[in-house]
């Protein structure tokens, strides 16, 4: 551990005070009385240092050290929460730096006299803190710098208006508090949806009539059969205009579905020389499908209207 937390001065003996600091504060604990301290210890030693740094000067000697004696009394906590990251591809020690930064936020923004316990309030700090170093750090989707920049303004200004609304804020309402527009504020909300990218294999929510089932269960698939029928459907007007052979490659082929193989062994041919028929007729029918003056085209539809 280090020899200094946050600002505070240098970690002095047990039991004895450093220059300027008031007799009657406890000795900051050593590194072995923080690996053997109980939770419900150091968080009575928390609460008795907090009530003495609201009577402290911020500038004073003895501030700056009963708020680093706090910082490393919670340092359990850092840990705690970044051990829930691990999985993640940054550096742990990063992790832990960037959760510290959160801790120290949350021992700087702490009152105690709104009866809320600091673990309660320092939790969700320090965890906001390591996800927004997530969110700015790192895309799994290259996206434009410019949208990263705008999505990571809309994000850090929606978090502030919750904190002050109590509620998501709605998009007019950090258009107006951005000064940006609704289109903007809009495109930046929807990059987000590329930072956090959900797997094909995470589970609905258990409050969703399909709870447990996973998302790659419900995608749709293209149905072959459809690309074929706009086939038949585009094609038939034409086909009293091809030679015999090449209908009955045809109807084979679209209709019943018979292999080249198949076809090749039906009417005496090889099957490359089927596909070579299969590919000219094809051909010739997509030219007459882009010129509705071909013969047969014009007539069938007339007959239909």
């Amino acid at each position: 551990m280090s020899s200094t937390v946050g600002t505070g001065g240098p970690a002095h003996p047990a039991g004895a005070a450093p220059s300027g600091i008031p007799p009657d504060l406890p000795p900051k604990p050593t590194e072995e009385q923080l690996r053997v301290m109980g939770k419900s210890e150091a968080r009575e030693l928390s609460d008795a240092l907090f009530e003495r740094l609201a009577a402290l000067a911020p500038e004073s000697h003895a501030y700056s050290y009963v708020r680093g004696t706090i910082i490393e009394l919670n340092m359990p906590l850092v840990r705690f929460i970044a051990a829930r990251f691990r999985h993640r591809a940054e550096e742990m020690d990063d992790i832990l730096q960037v959760g510290t930064i959160g801790l120290i936020k949350a021992v700087d923004g702490y009152d105690p006299r709104r009866g809320v316990e600091f673990v309660t309030y320092a939790i969700p700090t320090i965890a906001g803190e390591i996800k927004r170093f997530f969110r700015d750090t790192s895309w799994p989707v290259r996206v434009p710098r410019s949208m990263q920049e705008l999505y990571l303004t809309v994000a850090r200004g929606s978090d502030r208006l919750e904190q002050e609304l109590g509620r998501l804020p709605r998009p007019d309402e950090i258009a107006e508090d951005l000064h940006l527009t609704i289109e903007e504020t809009t495109e930046g909300l929807v990059a987000g949806r590329v930072y956090r990218p959900r797997s094909l294999d995470a589970l609905r929510e258990q409050d969703t009539d399909e709870s447990g089932s996973a998302l790659l269960d419900r995608l749709g698939t293209c149905d072959p059969g459809i690309e074929l029928a706009d086939f038949r459907t585009a094609v038939r007007p034409l086909l009293a205009d091809l030679p015999e052979r090449e209908q009955t490659v045809l109807k084979l082929r679209f209709w019943d579905g018979w292999t080249q193989s198949e076809i090749a062994d039906r009417i005496g041919v090889s099957q490359m020389h089927v596909s070579r028929l299969l590919t000219a007729t094809l051909t010739r029918l997509r030219e007459q499908l882009e010129d509705h003056d071909a013969p047969g085209w014009t007539d069938q539809f007339d007959q239909d209207d």
